[in-house]
């Protein structure tokens, strides 16, 4: 008696694991990058991260009566948890980052029936769901610890995470009380606010001062850049390895940056295009999120149609909607629309003939 499976009928558990290994290994720049500019918070959050989406995932096919060691195995679940991890603050609570990768391990991947089933991108899942219940938690960045009058340590980053408090009983609000208040939002969160309460001409020279690069004023942006390019070196290198396409991140980018460029000369005020580009989760959204194999396009003009949606949905969110960032909500709504771009943009199947020929 044959055993009654679905597609794919062969399959490569070292490829998928190689695959997500290579992924991860390119995120590594970012994240030491992560940790230089604001602590090893990330660690700890990574850490718990991948802690519980293994027991997630273990527990959820345990149930299914699979075999868990056999999908552990591929590490599409702790790639999917990095990527969360890397994405929330560092110095969230715990129950944050729990609570995510809950979310996006259950509700974003096994409740489709795992890898390969799910319609949308789990680590997205979990941070839209985040930051819709929990906006506070979610937008309490801390500015780079360079600009702090004490560092914190490893000790203080556990204390802050696990109760609040850093070892000297100091809360986040207070270790950061001499910063100036700009610091404490991202560049986009900063830009939002200031143009909501400012429009006339004098006023955004005055934004205009604060640039993304190095310069005066260089703490507006400090860290952020820096992030971004290193995403950037990590995504070329997935492409350079073959691991990823081009044709979504170029698209994607390509898309916003023109978008953004057209809109400056309509008088409408924001951060210039290139420090769109390098600010928020510009560069990890299009390297390492929107080219998921799984929830992309898979077709050749399938990408750069998926790639250009979600360059489309994040300006539209960047310059007309309430969120400074807008990726994670780009690239769940450009994922509906996958199963119809694939479906016009399949490629002619050799050997038919041409309409109208025999």
């Amino acid at each position: 008696m044959f055993k009654m499976v679905s597609s794919p009928h062969t399959h490569s558990g070292k490829l998928t694991a190689r695959i997500m290994l290579w992924v991860m290994l390119a995120m590594m720049p970012a994240f030491f990058t992560q940790i230089y500019y604001f602590g090893f918070g990330v660690v700890l959050q990574s850490t718990l991260a991948i802690g519980t989406a293994i027991i997630a995932e273990f527990i959820a096919i345990k149930l299914r009566g699979k075999k868990p060691l056999n999908y552990l195995s591929d590490f599409s679940v702790s790639l999917t948890a990095l990527i969360l991890a890397m994405a929330i603050p560092p110095y969230a609570p715990y129950w944050v980052i729990i609570i995510g990768t809950l979310c996006a391990v259950l509700l974003g991947k096994q409740v489709y029936g795992g890898l390969g089933q799910n319609p949308f991108n789990p680590a997205m899942i979990g941070y839209v769901i985040l930051l819709i219940s929990f906006p506070l938690q979610m937008t309490t960045w801390m500015p780079p610890i360079n600009l702090l009058q004490e560092t914190p340590t490893f000790s203080d980053a556990f204390s802050l995470i696990f109760s609040g408090l850093t070892t000297d009983g100091f809360t986040l609000s207070q270790l950061t009380h001499n910063i100036d208040g700009i610091t404490q939002a991202t560049p986009l969160d900063s830009a939002k606010i200031f143009y909501k309460s400012h429009t006339q001409l004098n006023d955004f020279y005055e934004l205009i001062k604060l640039p993304i690069f190095m310069g005066n004023g260089t703490d507006f942006a400090q860290g952020w850049w820096q992030v971004n390019v290193a995403f950037l070196v990590g995504g070329i290198f997935l492409i350079l390895k073959r691991v990823i396409h081009w044709q979504i991140p170029v698209a994607m980018l390509v898309t916003f940056f023109c978008l953004a460029t057209a809109t400056a000369f309509t008088g409408f005020t924001h951060l210039s295009a290139i420090s769109q580009l390098v600010s928020g989760a510009m560069m990890f959204g299009a390297f390492f999120i929107a080219t998921d194999p799984v929830t992309a396009s898979i077709t050749p003009r399938g990408k750069i149609i998926f790639g250009a949606l979600v360059g489309l949905f994040v300006y539209l969110i960047r310059y007309h909607g309430n969120f400074p960032d807008g990726v994670a909500f780009a690239i769940l709504l450009s994922n509906i629309c996958v199963p119809l771009i694939d479906h016009y943009t399949r490629p002619r199947v050799s050997g038919y003939p041409t309409k109208g020929k025999k």
